[in-house]
């Protein structure tokens, strides 16, 4: 099946019901294990002389159409999937640094990835460090002799700074430096980093490509040689696989990801420009807005401005919190990619292993929230935050007078 529209590899790619019995849907391969013709067989099985199945941590068809689901999506040869969106971080990290080598980072990455850069770099003498990569000089400077990888995440998590993916591609390419993309945020419908030239994306699949809230999971894109060497050690060995399930939920997700996409991004227009001209907001972070600082990026690397909004309000985190509290249609949790809007409180959720002042480097205040735009009329969505911010705005003027 070939075609020139996303939307159509969204539904179609990966699976030929002619190999299912006619089956509309894939078949769910729920096994732990396959069995062999004859003994022969598997023993090239094992030895890797003959395609086909073993064992569902090493590889299942069900977890393998997603895979080319996904590569295809992307634009890669190859892709991986795990048990969540920090299976497939830790995998591609530990899969392709060594001790003694050097990560350089985007200036604020989601906190987890945050813990398990300074995991690997206490336990196994694998250092990091953070820059804004906001130019090619910048990098160059923090260029080490052992730096073998760049990670980035664009937008970052919750700040939404951008990343201007190519300039970044063409400096590390002058250094033979593999560059690695979070693309959790944006989607392989609005951003494909791939197509910039990086050399791998990694995601949660719990986010956008799921889109219902029921599935934890992870993928990772890029060349075959090097997703092969990851799939043979990182997967193979630590074993963060994804189950059968999990991979049909996800298949049966991302048949309405560009629908969903675009429903997020019109969402997310009209309620950015809304809080922004609130009284008692004091700035809002969306790669859609003309003002945001890096909205050149925006508009040449992504198709639309994603779903997703970041603002601080007036006061800390005592007002950011009553604000939550004050919410009704929006619920307060720490996903994103839902149908249903969501806010969390960065400081003291999913950043709050993040040392104080590392948060404060990277912009993560005590009055900043994060809002994921969901699914439902913009108009409710915009109504249950308008009486919010009125509640606090009612209680400072009270206070005041």
């Amino acid at each position: 099946m070939k075609s020139n529209y996303f939307e159509t590899y969204a539904i179609h790619a990966g699976y030929d019901n002619r190999e299912h019995s006619g089956s509309l849907s894939p078949p769910i391969f729920q096994t732990s294990t396959f069995v062999f013709p004859d003994a022969e067989t598997g023993e090239r099985r094992f030895a890797g002389m003959e395609e086909g199945y073993v064992y569902s941590r090493l590889k299942n068809p069900t977890v393998c159409q997603f895979e080319e689901r996904m590569g295809v999506l992307e634009g890669g040869e190859k892709a991986l999937a795990f048990a969540s969106g920090m299976a497939a971080v830790s995998a591609v990290l530990l899969g392709l640094a060594k001790t003694g080598e050097h990560i350089l980072c985007s200036e604020g990455v989601y906190g987890c990835t945050y813990g398990l850069l300074q995991f690997m770099e206490e336990r196994f003498g694998i250092s990091h460090s953070f820059l804004s990569m906001e130019s090619a000089e910048e990098l160059h400077a923090k260029m080490l002799p052992n730096t073998s990888l760049i990670y980035i995440e664009s937008p970052i998590n919750p700040t939404m700074k951008l990343v201007d993916l190519e300039m970044v591609v063409n400096t590390a390419k002058e250094k033979g430096i593999p560059v690695i993309v979070d693309n959790t945020f944006c989607s392989p419908y609005l951003q494909r980093p791939l197509e910039l030239g990086c050399d791998i994306v990694v995601h949660s699949a719990t986010k956008y490509l799921c889109g219902h809230g029921d599935v934890v999971g992870g993928v990772a894109v890029g060349r075959r040689e090097t997703m092969e060497q990851i799939a043979h050690t990182a997967q193979k060995d630590i074993g963060g696989i994804m189950s059968p399930f999990d991979a049909w939920l996800l298949l049966r997700g991302i048949k309405t990801l560009p629908v969903r996409m675009d429903r997020h991004c019109d969402n997310a227009e009209h309620i950015a420009v809304l809080l922004k001209r609130h009284p008692y907001v004091e700035s809002i972070f969306y790669p859609g807005d003309p003002d945001f600082p890096q909205y050149n990026i925006a508009c040449k690397q992504m198709k639309k401005s994603g779903g997703m909004i970041s603002f601080s309000i007036k006061g800390g985190k005592e007002e950011a919190q009553e604000l939550m509290n004050n919410l009704q249609l929006i619920k307060i949790a720490v996903s994103l990619g839902d149908a249903e809007t969501l806010i969390q409180h960065p400081a003291t959720m999913t950043h709050s292993g993040v040392p104080e002042h590392e948060r404060e480097n990277m912009s993560i205040t005590q009055n900043l929230l994060r809002l994921s735009v969901g699914l439902e009329a913009w108009q409710d969505i915009w109504a249950d935050l308008e009486q919010a911010l009125h509640s606090l705005m009612k209680k400072e003027d009270q206070a005041i007078s």
